[in-house]
């Protein structure tokens, strides 16, 4: 990309408090952004091919929304965790295998997507994280989910498409998780915590693809209480709706 270009998204930036340069091929973080860290609110540089976030996105301390899908970024800065008023962060796509020691400092942090990325477990500094909101750990490589999930404050959790054959009752005692999407993995239905149905707040469960079949779920205590409104709906619509549609349905019927 030319300088003049540049220039002229610089320019909009300075005037909207939004940077979107997508899909140019960058292989850096443009360093000329060092003259609007008190400007910018919104940083999207999602399907670029840069490799490394400078230390420098800790100078924005306004930003409120931070954009790098499909990139190449292997590692996080820590520097990142000085966002303070950071609301969305995504990440999608990238070679991501663990977040920086003080992510848990983001503590306005709402809404984190990680899908993508070669993430080996649930992230233990997302407990620290009082207004999280939704967090998407799709299509990593997370095998299992530790005990500490139970202070977990989401009210949604994506973990479709990993590689996980156990999951820690502790995952029922999160206090604000409504929504558990387990869709495509490797879990035996004696794996999957009966508490999830009988003992939790969860109100949605996504377990299609796994090792058991769903009639089976059925028998178990507690299931009509989580799972009859996601199973029924589901046979009946999915094959004319998208999964994303439905579950937008379905959280106005439970009115979230």
């Amino acid at each position: 990309m030319g300088n003049s270009a540049l220039k002229a998204h610089l320019e909009t930036a300075q005037k909207t408090g939004v940077f979107q340069l997508t899909g140019k091929g960058l292989t850096e973080f443009p360093e000329d952004l060092q003259k609007l860290t008190s400007n910018l609110r919104t940083i999207d540089l999602s399907s670029n091919k840069m490799e490394i976030l400078p230390p420098l996105i800790g100078k924005f301390s306004f930003l409120k929304s931070l954009a790098l899908n499909n990139n190449k970024l292997t590692a996080l800065p820590e520097e990142l965790c000085k966002l303070k008023k950071l609301e969305t962060l995504h990440l999608n796509g990238n070679h991501l295998r663990q977040l920086p020691a003080a992510f848990g400092q983001l503590s306005a942090l709402k809404t984190l997507s990680l899908s993508g990325n070669q993430l080996r477990t649930v992230p233990t500094q997302l407990c620290g994280l009082r207004h999280l909101d939704v967090v998407d750990l799709s299509k990593n490589q997370i095998q299992n989910v530790p005990d500490t999930v139970g202070e977990l404050q989401a009210i949604e959790l994506n973990l479709n498409q990993n590689q996980i054959s156990q999951i820690s009752v502790q995952i029922s005692h999160c206090p604000r998780l409504k929504v558990l999407r387990l869709e495509e993995n490797c879990l035996e239905l004696s794996m999957l915590p009966q508490s999830i149905l009988s003992d939790s707040q969860i109100s949605l469960l996504a377990v299609e693809g796994n090792l058991f079949e769903i009639k089976k779920l059925r028998e178990l205590e507690g299931y009509d209480k989580v799972c009859v409104i996601f199973f029924f709906f589901y046979k009946e619509a999915s094959c004319k709706l998208p999964t994303h549609y439905l579950f937008g349905i379905l959280r106005e019927l439970l009115c979230w």
